[in-house]
């Protein structure tokens, strides 16, 4: 029976040796290629062969499912796995290949130059003799693409120089490729020369970068793999390299510069996309000198062509990426035959190999967002925003050394009439896209205000899968530059300027909807500070109502009430803020609930479609639509009522249950909370006789004795809500509070107040000495917040004759005080920086007492 052999890209003698390799990328993708071909007989293996080229892939499972490798197609090929042969008249490889020595195994695989010029440098003895060795042999065509000159100078002296060049591909132990781990050095039979391994989860197995195409070839005394090209010796450094090399003096210079050359003289593994003096060249003059002249930049320029593995260019057969020692990622991908990075084709020589890592030139210069100033971190989406941010004159106005955010819409957002708008207010618009500050992605929060150079406040809305600045939310693609960070929105920015009363008011389109609203005494809910979600009828929705069926809706305010506040919810919510497809339940005020989610960037509210959304005011949002909400199991127990709301409600069937009454919605939902909180420790008088004090902060400055036992009563304002935002002060960003004072209380009890009592004045000097005289034997100091009394001397020098007795003036107040009546007042705005809580002072012999706040929900 005749018996062929076919032998194939990797040959692999399995059987003793499949336990122990099972565990290791080259012999995992081998075992795949196996199952692959499992239909075509035992021992048959399934490959991939790029078209147009000899080059043969065992393939990983991205490959060979997209049927291309590095972008090129590729056609299947099925073949004796490795160490397998056909046998005639037999389905698949039955056969197993017989063993030799080394030399006899490189005729076995096809390496049948590298057998001969073993033979001819006296090396065939060696590889023939006793040893344990492994020999990765260059194949026939690796020695046809070696540089001529090369070649011809090994062939001419074959007794040395040939002799060493084998050598220097022995190792002297047998190594399979299991033993082959990523990122090893062995040790060569040639003046012990390096030779650097790789082994890529893709199965890719390299020496010296030359890739393994034949592997684990057994032999007698050692082990064959066969490799796409013939090795040189290894001795310098990346930064050896770069300092001889002429066409590198560009990135010589920036590597000094920014301190980062000595680093590529160190031991690692390392990958250098090397730019040459003509990529610099190409650079913009001012853009390289300005990165040139800022060592931060010009650092994060060079570490950004440095990975910290070792990527030859044999290993790549599709997209990656991989982390630069800037930080952030490269995409390094082939076509073809060519490399590319960040999938442009730049590569002009590769797999240049030193002692601590690779290089592949390249003619274009990598540039990183982290040297990159913010004005130019946009992309192909933003050039709109860039391009007026230059025609305007805000690109200059940005400093190099400032800290800003760019809040950048998509081109798509700008429609042609805002592209036609009066320049000065075309520069309104963008300088509200423009933050004073550099906050990142991660810094911002709900509830967030960013002050924009324009000295409009902008607000920031968090959900489940979106981040929204005002009406308009961001997609993916946010940036950090030098001097700030850029984030990418769908549209552009309209800050708030009217409540929703406002809004309603000045639209005739809502006008029956607001006169509801009025009678049914919910102008203060849309006129106050909140966050509020509001859904407006617009006049379509009413067509049908009569004034007598108006009359008969407003004598029911309950049922009024009950309609209008199914269309308010609390909480600030953006339409492109949901996730598209996904039910959105939101809870209204009436309690019923409303079903919202976006389709093809329309809200839908309980499948009814807004007409339009997102309209901002400063306490929510609107969302317009043109049919009446109504909850579908809330039922109607008046006959009169049913019929009005059928008139104007057709899309769903509303219950009637005879004697149904709508429930009451009192107003404390919008209104006034009470807070309590700890406040100072009083101190008490040990003299029963002594009256208490109490310090008013505003106002003249009034004295008054009350009697033990006598009660008054005061007015004195609450205490502010407090809002925060950021805002830039001295050129830093701090958090900025924001003080209302809403609101009044009355507490009633026995006291003393008087106000920022000072030295001056005589009259003031008089009368608290006389009053002092007429009822103090002892007096305590109490010193507060920003308030201040008179120095203990003032004090004795006015209190000169009323006894020896006293010892210092204090705030002092008995008793709890009584809430007896509170209303909402002006509001009043301050500025001030956020200070620390301090913790609560306590004095000798104090107690806490709980006083009473009155705030906004």
């Amino acid at each position: 029976m005749k018996i062929f052999f076919l032998f194939t890209f990797s040959t692999f003698f399995w059987s003793p040796f499949e336990q122990a390799a099972a565990s290791v990328h080259y012999d995992k993708i081998l075992t795949h290629s196996r199952i692959r071909a499992r239909d075509q007989g035992q021992n048959v293996c399934a490959l991939q062969q790029v078209m147009g080229t000899k080059k043969k892939y065992f393939s990983t499972c991205r490959n060979w499912y997209q049927g291309a490798i590095c972008g090129k197609k590729a056609t299947v090929l099925y073949e004796c796995c490795p160490g397998y042969m056909k046998m005639d008249g037999m389905r698949g490889c039955p056969a197993v290949a017989p063993i030799d020595h080394v030399y006899g195994t490189l005729g076995i695989v096809g390496a049948t130059s590298t057998q001969h010029y073993s033979d001819i440098s006296k090396l065939r003895g060696e590889l023939e003799g006793r040893g344990s060795f492994t020999f990765f042999a260059p194949s026939s065509e690796a020695w046809e693409q070696l540089n001529s000159e090369i070649h011809r100078n090994l062939i001419d002296n074959v007794n040395i120089e040939l002799y060493s060049a084998l050598h220097h591909h022995m190792v002297n132990k047998r190594m399979l490729t299991k033993d082959l781990k990523n990122g090893m050095t062995l040790v060569s039979m040639y003046n012990d020369q390096k030779l650097l391994i790789n082994h890529y989860p893709n199965g890719v197995v390299t020496v010296n970068c030359a890739r393994v195409i034949y592997g684990n070839q057994i032999a007698t005394n050692g082990v064959v793999h066969v490799i796409d090209r013939v090795l040189t010796a290894v001795g310098n450094t990346i930064q050896d390299f770069i300092e001889v090399e002429d066409d590198l003096s560009s990135l010589r210079a920036a590597a000094i510069t920014s301190d980062v050359l000595d680093i590529l003289g160190k031991p690692g593994h390392y990958t250098l996309f090397a730019p040459t003096n003509e990529a610099f060249e190409r650079l913009p003059r001012g853009l390289l000198e300005r990165i040139m002249g800022d060592k931060v930049a010009s650092e994060a320029l060079v570490k950004f062509h440095i990975l910290n593995t070792l990527q030859c260019s044999e290993a790549i057969t599709g997209g990656a990426a991989y982390e630069t020692l800037e930080g952030n990622t490269v995409e390094v991908g082939c076509d073809g035959e060519s490399l590319t990075v960040n999938g442009v084709k730049m590569v002009k020589r590769k797999d240049i190999v030193t002692s601590n890592g690779v290089i592949h030139l390249i003619d274009e210069v990598l540039i990183p967002d982290s040297a990159k100033q913010v004005t130019e971190l946009g992309g192909a989406q933003q050039t709109t925003f860039t391009d007026l941010m230059i025609q305007l004159g805000l690109a200059s106005s940005l400093r190099p050394e400032g800290q800003y955010t760019l809040l950048v819409p998509l081109n798509g957002a700008f429609s042609d009439d805002t592209l036609r708008m009066d320049q000065r207010r075309l520069k309104t618009i963008l300088q509200n896209h423009i933050i004073n500050v550099k906050v990142g992605l991660n810094e911002l929060y709900n509830g967030q205000e960013l002050e924009t150079i324009g000295g409009k406040l902008l607000r920031v809305f968090l959900y489940r899968t979106a981040v929204c600045i005002e009406n308009s939310c961001m997609v993916r693609g946010s940036k950090e530059g030098r001097n700030g960070f850029i984030h990418i929105l769908r549209q552009i920015i309209n800050p708030a300027e009217k409540t929703l009363h406002e809004m309603l008011r000045n639209d005739k389109r809502f006008s029956v909807f607001l006169s509801l609203v009025k009678a049914a005494d919910l102008d203060d809910v849309l006129s106050q500070p909140g966050k509020w979600t509001l859904f407006v009828p617009t006049n379509d929705a009413f067509k049908g109502l009569t004034d007598d069926d108006k009359d008969i809706l407003i004598r029911d305010k309950n049922a009024l009430r009950n309609i209008l506040l199914y269309h308010l919810t609390q909480g600030v919510f953006i339409g492109s803020g949901f996730e598209p497809g996904v039910t959105n339940i939101l809870k209204t005020i009436q309690g019923g609930k409303l079903y919202l989610k976006t389709v093809n960037d329309t809200l839908l509210i309980n499948e009814l479609k807004s007409r339009e959304s997102d309209l901002m005011a400063t306490n929510g949002v609107i969302h317009v639509i043109d049919k009446l909400l109504y909850p579908a199991d809330l039922p109607v127990g008046n006959d009169q009522l049913l019929t009005i709301l059928k008139k104007l409600i057709k899309y769903i069937q509303i219950k009637f249950v005879r004697g149904s009454a709508f429930k009451e919605i009192p107003l404390t939902f919008y209104k006034i909370n009470i807070i309590e909180s700890n406040v100072q420790p009083i101190i008490r008088k040990e003299d029963p006789s002594i009256t208490q004090l109490t310090k008013l902060i505003e106002g003249e400055p009034e004295f008054k004795i009350v009697r033990e036992g006598e009660t008054i009563t005061k007015v004195i304002h609450g205490e502010p809500i407090i809002k925060t935002y950021t805002k830039i002060i001295d050129g830093r960003p701090v958090e900025v509070t924001e003080k209302k004072v809403t609101e009044e209380r009355i507490i009633q009890g026995p006291e003393i107040k008087y106000t920022r009592i000072t030295a001056g004045g005589s009259d003031n000097e008089e009368k608290l000495k006389k009053l002092l005289e007429d009822e103090v034997t002892k007096v305590t100091k109490f010193i507060e917040g920003d308030g201040h009394l008179l120095e203990d001397e003032e004090i004795k020098r006015l209190l000169q004759g009323a006894g020896t007795e006293y010892t210092k003036v204090t705030k002092v107040i008995e008793g709890e005080p009584q809430i007896i009546e509170r209303e909402i007042k002006k509001v009043h705005l301050e500025e001030a920086p956020v200070r620390k809580e301090q913790p609560t002072r306590r004095t000798q012999g104090g107690t806490a007492r709980r006083r009473t706040r009155l705030a906004y929900p």
